[in-house]
């Protein structure tokens, strides 16, 4: 590497320095849990394709009672268990659980959601949904590591 490019560690990340000048990189995310705007967003959309998810597959594979029973439960588990000072969660937590735990929810019904739009007959969907939660994970690297942490 040159006198002129260095990398620079940065708390979110790393940007490469080119010619004197800094190159922005995007946040992955804060060391305490928080994720940048972009990710939470992404996220928010995460979500609801998975209680869509759950509420397709059920639908497809039983009927629309069983649909409507897993979007139900999916979104209780999902708002009820938390863990306590979640910045990606505002801090709040009806049901506080530790972080390990709420990772494996998060895990479980995101990916649930993917499984459920397969089984449902929309392997495109759930193809797609499963690269994006791959994508997200990948940039909230470090609010996994705070969340295994509490």
């Amino acid at each position: 590497m040159s006198a002129h490019s260095q990398v620079v560690s940065h708390s979110a990340g790393y940007a490469v320095r080119t010619l004197g000048r800094p190159l922005r990189s995007a946040p992955v995310a804060e060391p305490n849990g928080q994720m940048p705007g972009w990710n939470l967003a992404l996220r928010f959309l995460l979500e609801l394709a998975a209680w869509t998810g759950f509420a397709w597959g059920g639908w497809q594979l039983g009927s629309w009672p069983l649909g409507l029973g897993l979007l139900v439960i999916t979104i209780a588990i999902w708002g009820a268990f938390a863990v306590p000072n979640d910045p990606s969660r505002g801090g709040r937590a009806l049901v506080p659980v530790s972080g390990p735990v709420r990772f494996a929810i998060e895990v479980l019904v995101l990916g649930g959601g993917c499984v459920m739009f397969w089984l449902g007959g929309a392997p495109v969907i759930a193809i797609v949904l499963a690269v994006l939660n791959v994508v997200h994970l990948v940039f909230e690297f470090d609010r996994v590591r705070w969340l295994l942490r509490q």
